[in-house]
């Protein structure tokens, strides 16, 4: 695995485009990234009824600005949920110590 420095060329495919990225990460991640993108762009194309590249890449994008969205208020949740529980045992606690 590469040093955070090094960078190694990973070749993927996504929407009958080829390109060369460089990674540092483990190229099957880059890999499964791209098929991912590959296949909501092969999704969206299809339910959208084009295949101008550049349409369905800013519908793709949108899309997952949305996932994005959902899952940063998810955790935004989350981290209240977690806050005010926190706070319950801390009560709880200072009243078992008293």
């Amino acid at each position: 695995m590469p040093t955070p420095s090094e960078k190694r060329p990973v070749r993927v495919s996504i929407f009958n485009q080829s390109y060369s990225l460089l990674s540092s990460g483990e190229s099957g991640e880059v890999e499964e990234l791209a098929a991912s993108v590959d296949h909501l762009m092969a999704s969206i194309s299809s339910r959208a009824g084009t295949t101008d590249a550049a349409r369905v890449a800013v519908l793709s994008c949108l899309h997952l600005a949305d996932r994005l969205r959902a899952l940063e208020r998810d955790l935004a949740l989350l981290k209240q949920r977690v806050d005010q529980k926190s706070e319950q045992f801390s009560l709880m606690l200072d009243q078992a110590i008293e």
